[in-house]
């Protein structure tokens, strides 16, 4: 089947990326390429996915087909929050054996990826931060005291603060108050992807700048990009929400945008307006709100903005973040965003991804809902035990349950732009 556009077609540079030294991609596919195993996608999941199938079968050909340059797609556009505690679900009252499952899976991956980064020395700046969820209105104030009923009933270390303490932590006086968890890293996102990408083990041969163009069973899989046919026993999605381009769970997720910037570099005295705390990251109480991370010592990330389907104009994105920022800082207004950029993350309508098979011989994993990093990692890596046989997945699928059906469009596009509304006029301030 022919895909209309396999790939997010980014107009912008990653930020993250554009602070790295120049990367030499991997040559593309080219000619005829027989494997037992491709995985379209080098982000977290596939990357995850292609290494546990090296463990497991040592002596087969896998190849990893990712449509543009490693650092540059999705996986290196995020906000590089981790944690061995899942942000969804990891804190809820409401299901404490589901919690307590999410987050031993969750601890998974994140071992898994720690492990990767010692053995491999990737220098993604991995640092143990901890996070804050933060409120800035009454409606999230209510959020962030649930949460912190449940990391109470969870025994989870926490620490309840108020606007003063918010203040001191961060540097703004915005929020009435968070709740601090010990448990949250911070890393650069790009780093760790081409990190990871550049230390596969030798059997995996990726391919950089090659879009599959066209999948087909005749016998085995067959594969096409500009340049190449991939015959394949077994493939492998991780492209997130663009494996609907190729005509799978249409019906379960749907494509979102969203923004982030980085500022220039701060003088001293501006940096110090960024509070006592020398690395911190806050989560917003609503899900359209706004992320922040201090970045370096002098540097601000703020992440905001969703679309649906389809990317904003960049040069109203910059407007926005800008005004995102200086509502938090307004004594920082002077200080300008050196890097804006866009990425997408799939979402469901119950938060839980699509998963497991598709087809004699054809896998995926999608949906991951804003939390691909650490899930990713989870999601891939059980992939590969599904496909070779290895262990039962009931708990896993258990905990993280099965996207739900969405309504097909032109229902869809309707509910979601009057859910947005909706969302929007929760979130208030949050944003």
């Amino acid at each position: 089947m022919m895909p209309r556009q396999p790939f997010p077609d980014y107009p912008d540079a990653c930020g993250w990326n554009a602070m790295l030294p120049p990367r030499t991609p991997k040559p593309h596919a080219s000619g005829a390429i027989a494997v037992k195993y491709a995985v379209i996608g080098a982000g977290f999941t596939g990357l995850a996915a292609a290494r546990r199938l090296s463990e497991l079968d040592p002596t087969a050909e896998i190849a990893v087909l990712e449509a543009t340059t490693v650092g540059e797609g999705s996986s290196g556009r995020n906000s590089g929050f981790i944690s061995p505690h899942d942000h969804a679900f990891g804190l809820s009252p409401a299901d404490i054996p589901r919690a307590n499952a999410i987050n031993g899976f969750a601890a998974q991956g994140f071992a898994a990826l720690q492990a990767l980064i010692e053995r491999h020395g990737i220098d993604c700046r991995l640092e143990k931060a901890g996070r804050i969820k933060a409120a800035a209105t009454a409606r999230g104030e209510e959020v962030v005291l649930r949460l912190r009923e449940g990391a109470r009933a969870l025994g989870v270390p926490h620490e309840f603060l108020d606007s003063n303490a918010m203040e001191a932590r961060i540097g703004s006086p915005y929020y009435r108050c968070g709740l601090f968890t010990g448990e949250g890293y911070l890393l650069q996102p790009a780093a760790l992807i081409r990190g990871l990408a550049d230390a596969l083990p030798a059997q995996i041969q990726l391919y950089e700048q090659s879009a599959v163009l066209s999948l087909e069973r005749h016998g085995k899989w067959q594969l096409r990009t500009a340049d190449a046919h991939i015959s394949a026993d077994t493939v492998v999605f991780a492209t997130n929400a663009f494996v609907k381009t190729f005509g799978y769970l249409r019906d379960r997720l749907v494509t979102i945008y969203t923004y982030a910037a980085i500022t220039e570099a701060m003088a001293p005295p501006d940096a110090a307006r960024l509070g006592e705390a020398p690395v911190w990251g806050v989560l917003p109480a609503h899900r359209l709100g706004t992320t922040l991370r201090r970045v370096d010592a002098d540097r601000l990330m703020v992440r905001s903005l969703y679309a649906y389907e389809h990317g904003i104009d960049i040069a109203h994105v910059r407007q926005e973040l800008e005004a995102c920022f200086r509502r938090r800082y307004p004594a920082l207004s002077h200080v300008g965003l050196a890097y804006v950029w866009g990425g997408t993350t799939a979402l469901t309508m119950n938060g839980s991804p699509s998963w497991g098979r598709l087809d004699d011989g054809l896998y995926a994993s999608a949906g991951c809902n804003g939390s691909g990093v650490v899930k990713g990692t989870v999601l891939g890596r059980h992939l590969a035990d599904l496909i070779a046989g290895e262990h039962d997945q009931s708990a896993l699928e258990a905990a993280y349950g099965e996207a739900n059906w969405i309504a097909p469009e032109p229902f869809r596009t309707v509910g979601f732009n009057v859910i947005s509304r909706v969302e929007r006029r929760k979130a208030g301030l949050e944003m």
